[in-house]
């Protein structure tokens, strides 16, 4: 490292050879002062389609004039962001976790390209956090990542609401529960500006779950997107990078086994989105630290539910933060010894030494202590059977059934799905299956946030167990079941179950199976032809080429077989850092 911090830039700009680059860099407004300071790249997720990201342009302000009062040239990049509330129960929805990989691969190639030597991610809506995060932990440079932020409640008839609100009167609506005009009114006051959903759902989970594992500094993700302090935030994590760039304390040093099962915990104590469980066993991926599917449901039986936080508690995002925000909560699990707090976070500091500055509002009903935790052990499940030899992903947080046993409805689309629940087709007791939606059979493992806040709406959230090789919204809430694997499109046992079939739904056993004999089985599957893919170009075919099973991650991975022995060459599993 040179003593500047301009270790990597330095083979950009500096000496005669690269006068060509230092004078395009000067046609846009840099100076040779600037040139001579180290780069810092903020990788910005926003996007002029929702309100999760579009404030992000005003906060990289911010942070980019941290950047320059801490002595570096800070210069701003984009990459995409997909809306999952949006494009949810269409084919736009397939996009969304795709994008995850397109956001970590864009981040990757434009720090590659341009050898920043630190970068700030700034990320909202659901996929951007991961992706942003997998990019940063393949760069290995010193960095951070800022969420934006929760967007604050609602107000309708006396209460607060949130997006889950609206997708749960659709399925009132359709029972005749609920007016043409109550519905309107509604949908007009659940949004009432920037900042991403407001319960502790996908984007909010996995905002605190990369506090806990040190990639954002404790503290800056509950402020909600529209506070005064947000502000103060984005400038002081512009400096703080800063900071880690003199340090040279790059992700490496923080991404640990002991952080994710922080993360892990903490997603568990605030009854946190199934997508924590994709995206962190992608990011572990990424960092070349063990993680398995079984030790999401280890950690979060030993872990209390403390959170009274939507989409089954009563509480928002904005609520947490009032009463003293993730690091409360990071508190509490240290205190009682439920997590190790002695790794490495972005501030410099543990995860213990952050935590145990958090404060506590006095008489604040959101975070209970670990001695009166709403359950004694966390919502993430993970269930295996002969419907889901790999395994699959339920969440258990409020009074949901631990048993059900019923007759399957067979669904190939989420929209038949949606078609059967919105015309009263589905009845108490039944298992709704809905397969061909996985990473490779959608492709893209769809959300079913639309199926399943209908069957809530339509009074069936407690009466009907819903199984899909797909995923659900962290705003998903009931008897419900992803993730199941292998999935349908890679001869999953999900793809050959036929309507009528009794399938099994049993939590304290861990078990998820469909009452049929092994050899009933074995010759269903022999008979099963897989089907034709339902993009054969374009980034979505490429993509179900390359992405691995739900049970990994959904991650996808490059095939080397026409390379040689090893293929890899000279600069194999090097990271930037290392290779530059």
């Amino acid at each position: 490292m040179t003593g500047d911090g301009k270790h990597r830039s330095r083979v950009l700009l500096d000496g005669p050879r690269r006068a060509p680059a230092r004078s395009y860099f000067k046609a846009i407004g840099f100076t040779d002062e600037d040139l001579t300071r180290p780069l810092v790249g903020i990788a910005n997720t926003w996007i002029e389609t929702m309100p999760c990201n579009f404030h992000l342009r005003h906060l990289a302000e911010k942070v980019k004039a941290g950047v320059r009062a801490a002595g570096g040239t800070p210069m701003e990049f984009n990459t995409i962001a997909i809306s999952d509330g949006e494009t949810m129960g269409t084919e736009g929805m397939k996009t969304s976790l795709v994008s995850r990989e397109v956001i970590a691969d864009s981040i990757e190639l434009v720090g590659r390209a341009y050898m920043f030597d630190a970068i700030v991610a700034l990320v909202g809506c659901d996929k951007t956090i991961p992706g942003a995060a997998m990019g940063l932990i393949r760069l290995n440079v010193p960095s951070l990542v800022l969420y934006g932020g929760s967007i604050q409640p609602g107000r309708f008839q006396g209460r607060d609401v949130t997006i889950q609100d609206v997708f749960e009167a659709v399925g009132a609506h359709a029972a005749g529960k609920m007016s043409d005009e109550d519905l309107l009114a509604l949908e007009n006051a659940a949004c009432p500006g920037a900042g991403a959903c407001g319960g502790q759902y996908t984007a909010n989970t996995m905002a605190l779950a990369l506090e806990f594992l040190g990639l954002s500094p404790l503290g800056t993700a509950s402020v909600p997107a529209t506070h005064p302090l947000k502000d103060e935030v984005g400038f002081h994590c512009g400096q703080l990078v800063m900071d880690l760039l003199r340090r040279q304390i790059q992700p490496s040093h923080i991404l640990t086994r002991k952080a994710l099962e922080s993360a892990i915990a903490g997603v568990a104590a605030t009854g946190g989105s199934t997508n924590a469980v994709l995206h962190l066993l992608a990011l572990a991926s990424e960092a070349n630290v063990e993680l398995r599917l079984e030790d999401f449901d280890a950690i979060s039986a030993r872990t209390p539910l403390l959170a009274d936080l939507k989409p089954a508690g009563r509480f928002t995002a904005v609520d947490l933060y009032k009463a003293g925000g993730n690091q409360l909560v990071a508190r509490k699990l240290l205190e009682a010894k439920l997590i190790d707090g002695s790794h490495m976070t972005a501030s410099g500091r543990t995860l213990e030494q952050e935590a145990l500055r958090a404060s506590e509002r006095e008489g604040q009903e959101v975070v209970r202590p670990c001695s009166n935790p709403l359950k004694r052990t966390g919502g993430l499940v993970v269930l295996k059977g002969n419907l889901a030899p790999e395994g699959s992903v339920a969440k258990i947080t409020s009074h949901e059934n631990l048993y059900h046993r019923g007759p399957a409805r067979v669904f190939d689309r989420e929209e038949d799905a949606m078609e059967a629940v919105t015309r009263g087709a589905i009845q108490k007791g039944d298992v709704v299956v809905i397969r061909y939606e996985g990473p490779k059979g959608g492709p893209g493992m769809r959300e079913m946030l639309g199926v399943t806040a209908a069957l809530v709406g339509a009074g069936l959230g407690e009466d009907v167990v819903l199984v899909t090789d797909g995923r659900f919204s962290g705003a998903t809430r009931g008897l419900m079941v992803g993730h199941a694997a292998p999935e349908a499109a890679c001869g999953g046992p999900i793809a050959v179950v036929q309507p009528g079939d009794t399938i099994v739904f049993d939590i304290e056993a861990r078990s998820l199976r469909v009452e049929l004999s092994a050899e009933e089985l074995r010759a269903r599957l022999r008979r099963w032809k897989a089907p034709e893919p339902r993009y054969k170009s374009g980034a979505l075919a490429k993509y179900a080429t390359l992405v691995s099973s739900a049970a990994e991650g959904a991650v996808t991975r490059p095939n080397f077989e026409h390379f040689g022995a090893t293929g890899l060459g000279p600069l194999a599993g090097q990271t930037l850092s290392q290779a530059e």
